[in-house]
């Protein structure tokens, strides 16, 4: 079976800094940006040797702040084959007017980016309700939000879902989950009873995998129970490329072997059905 490929979190990272100067979030950029940063036209490159089709591209916090100049122009390109995942203060007095403005430069998704590699916080702002007319302006068009925590924000998660039902939710790095000790993975309780919420999402990455593979039972146990716990429609493949060292191919394989237990339809959904249900643009068929 030929299973399409969309990849939900690919960074970007232009060589040009003056027109897109670095101003990471915080004040301390990433080692990765640094070292290993991939432009638009090698994530294309790359794409087309993975076998990725589409892409909705993550715009690096940890490399420009809330610009989002550069994913907006690469988007702009191909529209057809790109979104873009944006991040903005959901705190300021000007919110809805910088939503507005990113909105018709590509905005597909919003990332609430609650810390890094750079930066760590407890992401209490998650549940302000000064970030709650965002919220609701998602539920009205229909924008997916990303959120970016550990185990310890899931009830914030829980709390944004149950009082936003009608927002789609994507967790990163499935919240970079605790499975060492192997089924039934006790420590992740808290994350699989987010499975009631039929508008939670959790995103796949390499950091899934590897934590997954490193777990009594392996891959081969967790995907399985992942997929069991929340259905496999709500979940989707991120490659975090090139945040994960690559090449994107070497990251595809890697998932090719921690969904072998899944079946094709399950492997279908994971890949890139779910991707489209997140992210609409990117379930246009023109390419």
């Amino acid at each position: 079976m030929n299973t399409e490929i969309v990849d939900i979190h690919p960074h970007v990272v232009s060589k040009d800094t003056d027109r897109y100067p670095i101003a990471p979030q915080h004040g301390h950029r990433s080692d990765w940006s640094a070292t290993r940063p991939v432009t638009f036209e090698q994530m294309i490159a790359e794409m087309d040797e993975a076998g990725v089709s589409k892409a909705a591209i993550v715009h690096s916090s940890t490399t420009y702040g809330h610009n989002n100049a550069y994913v907006a122009d690469c988007v702009a390109q191909q529209p057809e084959r790109f979104t873009g995942v944006y991040s903005f203060d959901l705190l300021a007095a000007d919110a809805l007017e910088t939503f507005d403005y990113w909105l018709v430069r590509g905005m597909g998704g919003i990332r609430l980016f609650t810390g890094g590699a750079t930066h760590q916080g407890d992401g209490r702002w998650l549940v302000d309700p000064a970030t709650f007319p965002i919220w609701e302006r998602c539920a009205e068009i229909g924008m997916t939000m990303v959120v970016q925590t550990t185990l310890t924000g899931v009830p914030m998660v829980a709390e944004l879902a149950t009082r936003f039902p009608d927002v789609r939710i994507a967790v990163d790095h499935c919240a970079r989950p605790v499975l060492e000790e192997g089924p039934p993975y006790a420590a992740c309780a808290a994350l699989f009873n987010l499975a009631k919420y039929d508008n939670v999402y959790m995103k796949i990455t390499p950091r899934t995998f590897d934590l997954a593979q490193a777990a009594l039972g392996g891959a081969d146990a967790f995907f399985p129970h992942l997929v069991k716990v929340f259905g496999a429609e709500h979940l989707a493949f991120g490659s975090n490329y090139p945040a994960s060292a690559g090449p994107l191919k070497k990251l595809i394989d890697q998932g090719h072997t921690c969904f072998a237990s899944l079946s094709d339809e399950e492997r279908a959904w994971v890949w890139g059905g779910t991707a489209k249900v997140l992210y609409p643009a990117l379930a246009d068929e023109r390419l």
